[in-house]
């Protein structure tokens, strides 16, 4: 370890920052790039100020809090728009879409049949063979309308039903 001994402490300040921004494209998350970003100019200032190691702990530290918290703030001020905001909400993405009733909605609770799934659903009691609209989810429960009873906007426009998979 006596090579380690040799190197300057700047080049320790960079490496770490070097390797904390790796591990940020590893990592899930968005905190690891602040703490390569205090490493780098901790490892700058030394090198430019020939800082003892008492002072580079205390200006990386700073530097950290500085970073995260000004980050924390501008993310929650100005957040960063998805460009697919319903991409792990599945049954919102359903909404509009027509559907086949396949147990019978007793109690306001029943199954339906979109596409090649089935799901848990929830509405006016139905029989088994009705066409209804998914108007909403709650999670994996979709909240549903019978097609022919809806009205407003978009009821009247044409259906497309996906609830059979070869289209008829």
């Amino acid at each position: 370890m006596d090579w380690l001994d040799s190197l300057e402490p700047y080049w320790i300040w960079a490496s770490i920052g070097l390797v904390l921004a790796a591990l940020e494209m590893i990592v899930p998350g968005v905190y690891l790039i602040w703490l390569a970003v205090a490493a780098i100019i901790t490892g700058a200032l030394t090198f430019g100020l020939g800082l003892s190691f008492g002072s580079q702990v205390i200006i990386f530290s700073s530097i950290s809090l500085i970073a995260a918290y000004s980050a924390r703030r501008f993310l929650r001020e100005s957040p960063i728009e998805s460009a697919d905001p319903l991409m792990n909400q599945r049954g919102h993405r359903l909404v509009g879409e027509t559907a086949t009733v396949t147990q019978a909605f007793d109690g306001g609770t029943g199954r339906i049949r979109h596409g090649d799934s089935e799901w848990l659903a929830r509405g006016p009691d139905l029989d088994v063979g009705t066409r209804v609209r998914i108007t909403g989810s709650d999670g994996a429960i979709l909240q549903v309308a019978p097609v022919d009873k809806q009205t407003g906007p978009g009821a009247d426009t044409a259906l497309t039903d996906h609830s059979d998979p070869e289209g008829g």
